[in-house]
């Protein structure tokens, strides 16, 4: 079968390889970047004691400081039992507390401890060479002009405007 009758076949078929022509390459090869940067960065967090999962809700209790435990389902982008377990496990560690919030009794606020924002510190300085390293086979100010498309990518502008 010669290549301009495969064309004829039909649409493109999803392969997962460099130069899928798919609608959906873009959002494979996000998935494929995202399982390798997430495997250096569980690397680097390993010997601090977490998981990226842990990290992430961190993130979020930095980011925003006490947090309903309920908003961080959608913060972190996972469900209400994951987030559960996450901040138990953060509790157990001494590095999250759980408040009750005034006026409220069901719901709990999740707060960092100090030994939270100091282990969030240390995990972006075990994190910097194994950063480095996911960029290395880029060119000088590659790595800039790809946190800039995917900035663009995953923030798209207000069309609202």
């Amino acid at each position: 079968m010669s290549s301009e009758a495969s064309s004829d076949a039909g649409p493109a078929r999803v392969t997962d390889r460099p130069g899928d022509a798919s609608p959906f390459a873009l959002g494979l090869l996000l998935r494929r970047a995202h399982w390798r940067a997430a495997a250096v960065m569980e690397e680097a967090l390993r010997p601090l004691g977490i998981e990226l999962r842990h990290f992430a809700v961190l993130i979020v209790l930095v980011d925003r400081g006490p947090t309903l435990q309920r908003d961080l389902v959608a913060a972190t982008g996972s469900d209400k039992a994951g987030v559960m377990r996450v901040v138990d496990d953060l509790e157990r560690k001494g590095l999250a507390l759980r408040k009750a919030v005034p006026g409220d009794r069901r719901a709990r606020a999740v707060e960092i401890t100090a030994e939270g924002v100091e282990l969030y510190d240390a995990a972006h300085v075990a994190a910097e060479p194994l950063a480095e390293g996911l960029v290395v086979g880029l060119a000088p100010g590659e790595p800039e002009r790809l946190t800039d498309l995917l900035t663009r990518f995953a923030y798209p502008a207000d069309t609202d405007e």
